[in-house]
């Protein structure tokens, strides 16, 4: 009975492990791509994706809609269809011809929205995403996205635009429903935090208010008490490159900020610590960023293709949600086998895809959430493709189990 009484814990507590859900976030200004050196940089960027392994990725200085697609399909999509992008758009404020985007993991999320908001420079991108969680249609999780690129350069005229464009942000926060959650990324090209676009983005009076997970005030150019979030530049010189900025990192310029109620909601709530300016170990204070004498965390490998990659770091974070995101095709791998669901939303059949040789007399198992076995059905080892009969299952969270693995498999009944 005892032993009973602990297997029935450890599934209570696998399930409560599943229904926390995470969801990394980064953003990289990825320095006039594709065209700058050195070439084949979507290879690279493949390698640092790789290390982080991104839920939404939001970028600045996309040159083309090619640059676009081949991040997809080669940087982020090379072990398989992962991923989608928002449509492109070209710029629509000022002279510029750099670009913004997202691209995200399609099994967590369904682009609802995309809007451009026009600026005295370049424009703000403004995308809805809702998170493919198990009741999505009675309380929907939704993260409003903006992606920036402001006004570069010191000195207050400068300085003044870069207010004007983040104004532009601030009004638009007024159209959306106060409770919204709302994420704020890009390369602001701030100095210090007195300056007032910075002011104006954290402003406790706006609709929503916004904060900054590094929570690091001062004055960041060229100062050493800040070089755990410089992010630029990661080259001492960028002549090799023929563009981008050099003089090594001592600078702060790439920012992911969040709105306040994040701080707080189990519903979306940002992970406390998980904020970092990625690759940087810290201690290279004008210095390359793959210079030796930056050891740490960050591999030398990570570091030397951040440094070819581009003159910034990626700024990355992870958030976390109570509510159950429903992945579709979600596989496990282990003694050599790998199943799937094909679609983790069953009415009348569930449909489970083996793709390596099963043992005789294996055996599928379904528990509901509260760790109680509800289903047992025998697997055939000859078939690839198994149909499990779930209609007469009560609507709710679902998990498949063979007994071959720890980890289960999350499905929903529905009607």
């Amino acid at each position: 009975m005892l032993k009973k009484l602990i297997v029935f814990s450890c599934f209570l507590v696998s399930f409560a492990a599943l229904s926390q859900s995470t969801i990394k976030i980064m953003f990289y200004n990825l320095l006039e791509f594709p065209e700058a050196l050195p070439p084949n940089r979507s290879l690279i960027l493949q390698n640092i994706i790789d290390q982080y392994e991104p839920d939404i990725f939001m970028v600045c200085e996309l040159q083309s809609e090619a640059g676009a697609d081949e991040i997809l399909n080669t940087s982020l999509n090379d072990e398989g269809n992962n991923y989608e992008r928002a449509a492109y758009f070209e710029n629509q404020s000022g002279y510029a011809d750099l670009q913004q985007l997202i691209f995200f993991r399609k099994s967590k999320f369904t682009l609802l929205g995309n809007e451009i908001i026009t600026t005295n420079v370049r424009d703000i991108n403004h995308y809805t995403l809702q998170a493919n969680t198990a009741n999505k249609r009675s309380d929907p999780l939704l993260v409003e996205l903006f992606v920036t690129h402001l006004k570069a350069s010191s000195g207050g005229e400068n300085e003044q635009k870069r207010l004007q464009m983040v104004q532009r942000f601030t009004n638009e926060l007024e159209e959306l429903n106060p409770n919204s959650f709302v994420v704020f990324s890009g390369d602001l090209n701030l100095y210090s935090s007195t300056e007032p676009a910075y002011q104006e983005l954290l402003d406790p009076t706006n609709v929503i208010t916004m904060v900054d997970p590094a929570d690091t005030p001062g004055l960041w150019h060229n100062n050493s008490n800040f070089k755990q979030v410089h992010t630029q530049s990661t080259r001492l010189s960028s002549g090799p490159f023929g563009a981008g900025a050099g003089g090594g990192m001592d600078d702060r310029f790439d920012f992911i900020l969040i709105s306040e109620n994040m701080q707080t909601n189990p519903k979306l709530k940002y992970v406390e610590g998980s904020y970092q300016a990625f690759g940087n170990n810290g201690n290279c204070f004008n210095n390359s960023v793959n210079s030796p004498d930056c050891t740490g965390d960050f591999s030398e490998t990570l570091r030397n293709d951040l440094y070819n990659m581009s003159d910034h770091l990626p700024v990355v974070m992870e958030l976390q949600t109570n509510k159950d995101i429903i992945l579709s095709g979600t596989d496990f791998e282990g003694n050599a086998l790998t199943i799937s669901i094909e679609n983790t939303l069953a009415k009348t059949l569930l449909k489970v895809l083996v793709k390596t040789q099963i043992l005789e007399n294996s055996m599928f198992s379904i528990y509901n959430v509260l760790g109680q076995k509800v289903l047992e059905h025998p697997i055939n080892t000859s078939e690839k493709t198994i149909f499990i009969p779930v209609s007469h299952l009560a609507d709710g969270i679902y998990y498949l189990q063979t007994g071959l693995q720890d980890k289960p498999l999350k499905f929903v009944k529905t009607s």
